[in-house]
């Protein structure tokens, strides 16, 4: 007998046992970033419109994409045009430029473009986890720069920002 080989022989039974523990766990297995598993199944995410004073044209459908990618990327969510067990809508409040930083001759070295975001969220299974919220992020940029050659990766950055927020918010609960 070769010492080589294995003694070890797999038997139709212990085949049969693996396989079926294999694929119960594949097929039941809920998860979250809570701990908790996210019973919805279907979400829809309204079109966010833009209320601010300034407008940035393509913010609410840059936002409103994000958003939607956000949560068809990161969740097993199914994103459906109405009636979806978790409902968000919401839009753009504020949209604005400050000068921060100030210098001694009294002018800014720096400006913050800052995005607020009012936001609607229904959990139609667990209506405790629902809210209404402003959420708001903003990005510095230095005031010698033109503010339509930034403005663009401005928006993104903050976009970004403020989609995980929300993100957080409804489904983590940080």
């Amino acid at each position: 007998m070769n010492p080589i080989k294995s003694s070890f022989k797999f038997k139709p039974a212990f085949i049969l046992v693996i396989f079926l523990w294999m694929s119960t766990g594949c097929f039941t297995v809920n998860y979250s970033f809570t701990g908790a598993p996210i019973t919805a199944r279907t979400i829809n995410i309204d079109f966010f419109p833009n209320k601010a004073s300034l407008i940035n044209s393509s913010l609410s459908q840059s936002f409103t994409e994000a958003l939607r990618d956000k949560f068809v990327n990161q969740t097993k969510l199914d994103l459906v045009e109405t009636n979806g067990e978790l409902q968000m809508s919401g839009e753009i409040v504020d949209y604005h430029t400050t000068p921060t930083a100030i210098q001694g001759n009294e002018q800014a070295a720096l400006n913050r473009l800052t995005i607020t975001i009012n936001v609607r969220f229904e959990n139609t299974l667990n209506p405790d986890e629902s809210f209404e919220q402003r959420f708001s992020a903003f990005e510095d940029y230095d005031a010698s720069l033109n503010f339509a050659s930034v403005e663009g990766d401005l928006v993104n950055t903050i976009t970004e920002r403020l989609v995980q927020d929300i993100f957080n918010k409804a489904v983590v609960n940080w």
